[in-house]
């Protein structure tokens, strides 16, 4: 399963390639909003393009199928890793078919259910971005969400990819992991979280221990 990193800050995005674990980035107009140190939106996109070996989601602000075509493409000339995220909506799937056709490569997101995903899949869509932390903040369950669509694309063998999103604990990423993603998107909280086990640090100290008292120590003494 791939990995992308959820966030828009160069820092954290730099630190998660150096790492080795992360295959792409996904980002979204909070994210955006929030790591922009002006308003230079274009140009710090183009940033994150060039730190990414791998693909990085952007996500329209419009609302009407011309205006979302139109800002796709502008997205989509950016660089050519770009993805263009469209919202589930009824003109975002309008959008999405024109840009599909000309080459764009879409990630329909905002996805809650398993009809929506599939709807978007026949769109042309190359990723669907269930969200399965907002599902369980409302009682719901995110990762059934992604093994219901795991389980249709499987069976009418589309080529889209499932991109699970609002992954906020390491419990949940395994989960969806279970559960049939070909990606997820999670915070660099998670990610850090995901390389850390209270018991990896004590079994660490013990053979360390071990060895310092057992053979480090009677070698020094020779």
């Amino acid at each position: 399963m791939r990995l992308f990193l959820d966030t828009a800050h160069l820092a954290e995005i730099q630190w998660g390639f150096t790492t080795g674990l992360i295959d792409g980035v996904s980002t979204n107009p909070s994210l955006l909003a929030d790591a922009l140190p002006d308003d230079d939106f274009r140009g710090h996109v183009s940033e994150i393009c060039r730190i990414s070996p791998g693909p990085v989601t952007v996500q329209v602000i419009s609302v009407t199928a011309d205006d979302i075509y139109r800002e796709g493409k502008e997205l989509a000339r950016l660089a050519d890793n770009v993805v263009v995220e469209i919202p589930m909506i009824e003109e975002g799937l309008a959008a999405t078919r024109r840009l599909v056709a000309e080459g764009v490569r879409v990630n329909v997101t905002l996805i809650f259910n398993a009809a929506q995903a599939l709807l978007a899949a026949k769109a042309g869509a190359s990723y669907v971005s269930p969200f399965v932390g907002r599902l369980d903040d409302v009682g719901g369950d995110g990762a059934a969400v992604v093994a219901d669509i795991h389980q249709i694309f499987d069976r009418f063998a589309l080529e889209c990819e499932i991109l699970a999103s609002s992954i906020r604990t390491p419990r949940r990423f395994a989960d969806v992991a279970k559960a049939g993603a070909d990606a997820a998107a999670v915070p660099t909280a998670v990610l850090r979280q995901l390389l850390l086990h209270p018991l990896t640090d004590i079994g660490l100290d013990h053979f360390l221990n071990d060895w310092s008292r057992r053979v480090a120590k009677p070698r020094t003494a020779v």
